[in-house]
């Protein structure tokens, strides 16, 4: 019987800065080629996307380098009327959500991966998109809702948009973990977790960032390989908080034959 998350919430224990971030090093030697792929992968999935987003506005930007551009004096070739823009934005708004699903679900199977890494579980992470299967409709609202949360707190004078980053960012993992809860129990869940440790994971949020900006030095693409470095430290304070149903340490225990 699976442990209510609240109720794991409510008895989780302490939380090591120190201890979540050393960890999370250590196990970015075992999973930066995976971190890589998930992130390739993502840029891959999300170029149709930008296509269909800059395609239909594609004239505006011959115009604009054909001729220059004077905000004072340009006028462009092809005149677009306002029912377009309001179809357009509307495009655009329903394919930035829709694309955040495809990284949710990319995301999520990241987690996956880091737990089998972490503690050798036996179990089959499935492909890239395996959390897509029956969950669609789920992400889609769970990603209209941090949209809506995060637009209320931009609109409250943006401070307490640093406020519910924490939340924000904690529901994704809980997701990851627990992909059979309602939309309103993850966001549930991330509030109670993010309120309970509001400063040390909004400290490991601008550390990790931080962090996965240094392979920009690399050439810059190097930023690809660490990109990924935010979510190791989400993993850790997930798993050394609310944790996980089953106990990892004993998935790859031998059965004992009397």
């Amino acid at each position: 019987m699976q442990t209510d998350i609240f109720q794991r919430i409510e008895n989780a224990g302490k939380a090591d800065f120190g201890d979540i971030l050393s960890k999370s090093f250590n196990l970015f030697k075992d999973v930066w080629v995976d971190g890589l792929t998930h992130v390739l992968l993502t840029m891959i999935a999300v170029i149709p996307f930008l296509l269909v987003v800059y395609i239909p506005i594609l004239p505006i930007y011959i115009d604009m380098f054909s001729y220059g551009y004077d905000p004072y004096y340009y006028e462009p070739s092809v005149d677009f009327s306002a029912l377009f823009w309001i179809g357009y934005i509307f495009m655009v708004l329903i394919l930035s959500f829709v694309m955040q699903v495809v990284t949710y679900v990319i995301t999520a199977h990241f987690y996956k991966v880091c737990q089998k890494k972490d503690t050798g579980s036996p179990e089959d992470v499935g492909g890239f998109f395996v959390f897509l299967k029956g969950n669609f409709t789920k992400l889609l609202l769970l990603s209209l809702a941090t949209f809506g949360i995060a637009i209320l707190a931009a609109l409250a004078c943006y401070l307490p948009i640093f406020y519910v980053m924490v939340p924000l960012q904690l529901m994704l993992p809980i997701f990851a973990f627990n992909p059979k809860l309602s939309v309103s129990d993850i966001i549930k869940a991330g509030f109670k977790l993010g309120n309970k440790y509001w400063l040390i994971v909004f400290g490991l949020i601008i550390v990790s960032s931080l962090i996965a900006q240094l392979g920009i030095i690399l050439c810059i693409v190097g930023v690809l390989v660490t990109a990924y470095f935010v979510h190791l430290p989400m993993y850790f304070f997930y798993k050394d908080t609310v944790g996980f149903d089953e106990s990892p340490q004993n998935w790859d225990a031998p059965s004992v034959v009397e």
